[in-house]
């Protein structure tokens, strides 16, 4: 279906290098997109080509994302080099040190700190890229949030590991998610469509105990992988969303309900 169809599409991913990041660009530059893959680890500030004979090219760039300096000039040279953006995808993950510190233990500095690199750096993002979109006259912002962003936490999967989930994290990704909505009502009558994903939990060799307590809440995948997400994201960039915004779409293997 031609609705679906990304080919014609700029597309600038942010936190392109991380797990999910790194999924989606080389997902998306299967469909003919034109893909972007931002991310603070790239070294270079100028865009190059990431060709080998397993993976599709797609462009690099460096971007800060707790800089509007850094988010400027990524908008600038995706400009230059291919006119107008048509989306931007942020799944960036930045936290301090202090990022897992368990809740008894953890400083509100630290706490404060995360929300600021994080919630900040997604602010930010929305911002720049609003400013580029109204220029432009439209656009489309796909931020990555969490179920933890709506549900509260189940401390029962992680009885039995060394593993926990952060209080920073909740709130962030609750923050991320109504921030999202703020967006999209500010800018709806202005062809600007602003959506979030929200995943259940990705599979990064947790261990056994963790991923049997997961799947016990879940479907029959329980964690999933960075692709599991790649329909979701496609559906929102294409055509077919067209008249969507504002929207939270939950791909969890029913973990949520």
């Amino acid at each position: 279906m031609s609705e679906f169809e990304l080919q014609s599409k700029v597309i600038v991913v942010i936190g392109g290098q991380g797990k999910i990041g790194f999924s989606m660009c080389e997902s998306l530059s299967q469909t003919g997109a034109t893909v972007i893959c931002a991310d603070i680890t790239v070294d270079s500030i100028d865009l190059m080509t990431s060709k080998d004979s397993h993976s599709p090219a797609y462009w690099k760039v460096h971007c800060d994302i707790n800089s509007k300096v850094s988010l400027m000039n990524l908008i600038s040279k995706v400009e230059v080099m291919f006119g107008n953006i048509d989306a931007v995808v942020n799944c960036s993950y930045p936290r301090n040190q202090a990022y897992s510190t368990p809740l008894e233990k953890l400083s509100s500095e630290d706490f404060c700190e995360n929300l600021s690199i994080h919630v900040g750096g997604y602010f930010l993002v929305c911002q720049q890229f609003a400013i580029k979109f109204l220029e432009q006259g439209y656009g489309n912002i796909i931020n990555f949030s969490s179920i933890y962003g709506s549900l509260v936490p189940r401390f029962e999967i992680y009885e039995g590991t060394t593993m926990q989930m952060p209080v920073v994290y909740s709130a962030i990704k609750a923050g991320i998610e109504h921030m999202s909505r703020y967006f999209a009502q500010k800018y709806k009558k202005n062809n600007i469509r602003v959506n979030c994903i929200s995943p259940g939990g990705i599979f990064t060799e947790q261990n056994e105990v963790f991923t049997a307590a997961y799947l016990r809440h879940s479907g029959n995948k329980g964690l999933l992988d960075p692709h599991d997400l790649i329909g979701g994201l496609v559906f929102l960039l294409s055509d077919s969303s067209k008249y969507m915004t504002g929207q939270n779409i939950v791909i969890d293997d029913g973990f949520s309900l």
